[in-house]
């Protein structure tokens, strides 16, 4: 009998991973029926974090009205794990990119919402959270999110300064005492993958600035500012951390919370294969399928299907991965454990288009593929 574990990440804006993995498993059924499907939905910290570790272990799911990324009231959802400690919240739900795509503005957003997410899950007997930081909308180093957990940033005037990207040039001083003590000792796991500094030319508003709709002056005011930030909190702590790595990643936000909270940066990709027990799951496996919107050279950062590749390269596993589209660098991949690559897309067309029959595309390719398997075989 054959063992194929598929463990795709998600399409961004047209299919989930569980949506997916439900296509692949279909086509695989029909064209080897008598085979061992072992379907693991991942993420590795942006959307569709909640799902994967509450599809792959179970849990429950709690909603909560948040403060969106630019002030209007949002429904946001994360997940308690079965121990009923651990909660894992993506910072997409309160604070992310296609929360504003009709008025992006990083000067104006904040991750107020992600504070309160946080504040929730404790306030619901959680003392440890898995925070997945990916695309966020923000670029204000976390303040909005030390905000709703009682951190107040004043200025000189000692005013509260708004809690968003033009408010960290304005910071003068820090007043925690009102971080609560259950706060403080909440064991939190930030999931990410981004290496990039605090700020700079590879910080987080040159690099990730625009996406959100920075202008190239915006960029340059919200790198100052967190620069202005980062030097508030040096002197307040006696550590600089604008250089380390992953500082740049949601706009900073890394920073704040593991100054305040010691949060602990690992790859996403490797938390949820390990929460998922993947390497057991893997024992056994003939084939690996896995996937994702794009693949590209900087795909081997900690991307699904390389975190795939490289858990599956170890065991021996072939891994072939099914993708939307394959850009520069691609080649570098097969080195990093993946076997081959397939693009869903029949024809070269805008993203627009090739998203309205992104699912009759996978559906071919996944057939195509284990017809050309079986007749091999």
């Amino acid at each position: 009998m054959k063992k194929i574990v598929i463990a795709p990440d998600s399409f961004k804006g047209t299919m989930t991973s569980i949506e997916i993995c439900s296509y692949i498993e279909d086509a695989v059924k029909k064209y080897l029926p008598d085979a061992q499907v072992v379907k693991i939905p991942i993420a590795d910290g942006g959307e569709g974090t909640v799902d994967a570790y509450l599809s792959g272990i179970g849990g429950m799911r709690r909603r909560k009205t948040v403060t969106g990324p630019m002030g209007a009231p949002v429904e946001a959802e994360y997940g308690i794990l079965p121990d009923g400690e651990t909660a894992v919240i993506e910072m997409a739900a309160a604070s992310g990119l296609p929360l504003v795509e009709k008025e992006k503005s990083p000067m104006n957003a904040t991750t107020f919402g992600t504070g309160e997410l946080i504040a929730n899950a404790v306030e619901n007997g959680c003392t440890k959270i898995i925070l997945g930081i990916g695309g966020s909308a923000t670029n204000d180093g976390g303040i909005g999110a030390l905000t709703a957990l009682g951190v107040r940033f004043l200025d000189e005037t000692g005013r509260e300064v708004t809690p968003d990207g033009k408010g960290l040039a304005r910071i003068a001083s820090i007043d925690a005492a009102g971080l609560p003590e259950r706060i403080r000792r909440v064991k939190l796991t930030i999931a990410c993958d981004v290496k990039n500094p605090l700020a700079g030319k590879n910080g987080a508003a040159h690099v990730f600035g625009p996406q959100k709709g920075a202008t190239p002056e915006m960029v340059e005011a919200l790198d100052a500012g967190l620069l202005h930030y980062n030097s508030i909190l040096t002197k307040l702590t006696g550590i600089d951390r604008k250089d380390e790595s992953g500082m740049g990643a949601a706009g900073g936000l890394g920073l704040s919370l593991k100054t305040f909270l010691d949060a602990r940066m690992e790859p996403g990709i490797d938390l949820i294969l390990d929460t998922a027990a993947f390497d057991e799951k893997l024992e056994g496996a003939d084939l690996v399928i896995t996937g994702e919107g794009k693949i590209d050279g900087q795909s081997k950062q900690g991307k699904v299907p390389v975190g795939v590749a490289w858990r599956a390269r170890k065991k021996k596993v072939p891994v072939i991965a099914l993708v939307g589209d394959v850009g520069a660098g691609y080649e570098d991949l097969y080195e990093e454990g993946i076997t081959a690559i397939f693009s869903t897309n029949k024809a070269a067309v805008p993203y627009e288009q090739a998203r309205k029959t992104s699912v009759e595309d996978l559906k071919f390719l996944t057939e195509s593929l284990l017809r050309a398997y079986c007749a091999v075989r």
